[in-house]
């Protein structure tokens, strides 16, 4: 097998992103998406269905900075050096990402693993600095070996073998927490319960139901922990391992990678990005571990209320007062948990409690042995990735 010796500048065209002044009205709200380094993650080689598009206007100005669909994309600035992804359509990154729009003679799966496998050889080109940066040129400049087109299609199909199965668990996961949403909105926002037909609503609470505080069915639980105390694998969760709108926390560093104190977390505890809440960052947790000081860890009060405090506390209305009430600062405004615990929570009869609970927590089962499917994917993929791309295989 014939490999050779080619810089990222021979396998396709560089193309750097385009971050656009903050709140400019004729950029944002369209057709196109426009994604970040938080859009990108390890363990899904598409780039998310982003929550912000661009406008037609906006590509038509910036014309040389969108990507089309399988350019592979690549962060360059910052702490986020190396998250990798391929565009799912037509798009516009911020400047964070530089995007690889490969030529005739380069597999676009097989730019992205090969990227993937020598991401920890690429990141210190970004230098030592606060914020360490790759730039145009030296990324163009970054060299590897390649096979030849057909031998990249073939490694390329095969790796991506795993990355489907793993897109496909997530697609699964994401319609499983839709149902969990849906429920919870049609017995505690819409009140249509079972046997809500036959139901008085009194007070704006439907009989035999009470009125309570968040703070009445559950508690923050503040166990500090220092790294030294833990195992080197224990697992770490900061917010950066935290999706957005998900109330699956399907990923985790380990506590040897943290050096400042945290906070202890047990398996199904909830846990709430506090820093700029509006970045509705809420989930349950599949192990035990260590959150950053930076996420509050809930426990409800009993057993029977978890499904109930997790879908409240996650919910679109929840996440948006307590963004409306959150403590202002100079650059990271936090969510206040003593206003978080006056939250007004609809209590159900025992029997309508005992159901939903029952449906939630047969979700989070499916929702935890999917995660932990897809981490054995992950690794599967990881541990046959160097072997393909160093042509040992």
């Amino acid at each position: 097998m014939s490999w050779v010796a080619k810089k990222i500048a021979d396998l396709g065209r560089v193309v750097t992103g385009k971050t656009p002044a903050t709140g400019n009205p004729e950029f944002f709200d369209g057709e196109y998406l426009f994604v970040t380094p938080s859009d990108i993650d390890y363990a899904n080689y598409y780039c998310h269905q982003t929550e912000r598009t661009v406008t037609n206007s906006a590509r038509e100005k910036h014309a040389n900075q969108f990507v089309p669909k399988d350019a592979v994309m690549f962060t360059c600035i910052g702490n986020t050096i190396g998250k990798c992804a391929i565009a799912l359509s037509d798009s516009l990154t911020n400047q964070q990402i530089n995007s690889v729009v490969v030529n005739h003679h380069t597999d676009a799966k097989f730019a992205y693993y090969l990227l993937c496998n020598n991401v920890a050889s690429i990141r210190p080109l970004g230098g030592g600095s606060a914020t360490p940066i790759i730039n145009k040129t030296d990324f163009e400049g970054i060299e590897f070996r390649v096979p030849p087109h057909d031998v990249q299609k073939q490694i390329g199909e095969f790796l991506s073998t795993y990355d489907d199965l793993i897109a496909n668990n997530r697609r699964r996961m994401a319609l499983l927490e839709e149902s969990a949403r849906q429920l919870y909105r049609e017995w505690f926002v819409r009140l249509r319960f079972p046997g809500h037909e036959h139901t008085r609503i009194i007070d704006g609470v439907p009989e035999g139901w009470e009125q309570k505080k968040l703070r009445d069915l559950c508690g923050e639980v503040r166990e500090t922990v220092s790294p030294d105390s833990l195992e080197p694998d224990t697992p770490y969760i900061g917010l950066e391992h935290m999706p957005r709108r998900s109330i699956s926390l399907n990923d985790w560093g380990r506590i040897e990678q943290v050096t400042s104190s945290k906070h202890r977390f047990r398996t199904g505890e909830i846990l709430f990005g506090k820093i700029r809440p509006y970045f509705h960052k809420v989930g349950v947790a599949f192990v035990d571990g260590v959150a950053s000081s930076d996420a509050i860890v809930i426990r409800p009060v009993e057993e029977r209320l978890h499904g109930l405090v997790l879908m409240t506390v996650s919910s679109d209305e929840f996440v948006a007062v307590t963004s409306q009430t959150m403590k202002e600062g100079s650059k990271m405004p936090r969510a206040d948990w003593k206003q978080m615990q006056a939250y007004s929570v609809p209590l159900p009869s025992s029997g309508v409690l005992c159901t939903f609970d029952g449906v939630i927590q047969t979700i989070i089962a499916q929702l935890k042995a999917l995660t932990f499917a897809n981490q054995k994917l992950h690794a599967a993929r990881n541990l046959m990735l160097p072997r393909l791309m160093n042509g040992d295989l």
